[in-house]
């Protein structure tokens, strides 16, 4: 039964990423800990960020995939931004494991997360991004700070770090919005890679959901959500073509109180 209702979950996850756009860690997240704190897991904020690193691995590799199909994959400086950025998780895996990094302070962290991803969402969809795009080649420098941000944010929170990296980019760096999103895509794989594999094989959550686990990973929780959102994505995509813009700026404003308010629960 709970798989049946995880991979339902899964496929409304894959919806909602399809049809707003957004990274599917910002779905996974709340999803798995809700999951984890109604079912006693003795540590659930480093259970939910482990296994949500590990799905938004696998959601971002079919992404960078479709980057290669459409001729618009930026190797070198997407591994540039990636492999820097495996650093910033190291840093933000070591908070997470802090004795003061309490459930309150993660639930306090995404949502503030998810109101700076609902403002940036928000002046894409009214144009007030840059569109003209910098030629200039993003070097180790800005490469460092973009993928150390973003690798942070992903250890912290269980996502992608697309939420912070697309900005520093995109607002600070002039680079174009469309060459920004696929630096980060590919910079995601490798600093989603690095943070499960950093909780699989560094951390311990204790006792958890199923008995497929490894280290702070649970896998037997993970696969079954994975399967829904790959079909729902597919559908969301669909359905985000036949909407206007308008329609999707107000449902992802609900979607964000929704999420908030879903995390919030997980808490009381």
């Amino acid at each position: 039964m709970i798989i049946l209702l995880l991979i339902l979950l899964g496929t409304l996850a894959g919806i909602l990423a399809g049809f707003f756009g957004v990274g599917g860690g910002i779905i996974f997240t709340p999803i798995f800990f809700l999951i984890f704190t109604q079912h006693g897991a003795e540590n659930p904020v480093i259970w939910t960020i482990g296994t949500s690193l590990f799905c938004t691995f696998v959601a971002s590799f079919s992404s960078t995939l479709q980057q290669i199909r459409q001729h618009n994959l930026y190797f070198g400086q997407g591994l540039k931004v990636g492999v820097l950025g495996a650093g910033g998780v190291y840093i933000g895996k070591m908070i997470v494991e802090a004795p003061y990094y309490t459930e309150t302070v993660f639930v306090s962290f995404f949502a503030t997360l998810l109101f700076f991803v609902a403002v940036m969402f928000y002046r894409r969809g009214s144009g007030a991004v840059l569109t003209k795009d910098n030629p200039e080649e993003i070097g180790w420098r800005k490469s460092g700070l973009t993928g150390g941000f973003g690798g942070i944010v992903a250890a912290l929170a269980g996502i992608g770090g697309g939420a912070v990296m697309v900005p520093i980019m995109n607002l600070w760096y002039k680079i174009g919005l469309l060459r920004a999103v696929s630096i980060s895509s590919f910079a995601i794989v490798i600093i989603s890679l690095s943070g499960w594999l950093q909780f699989a094989l560094f951390a311990e959550g204790g006792g958890t959901v199923s008995s497929y686990t490894l280290g702070a990973v649970d896998f037997g929780t993970a696969f079954p959500v994975i399967i829904g959102a790959f079909t729902g994505g597919i559908f969301g995509a669909r359905l985000n073509n036949k909407v206007s813009d308008k329609t999707v700026q107000i449902g992802f404003s609900i979607l964000v109180l929704v999420v908030a308010g879903v995390m919030v629960y997980g808490i009381l």
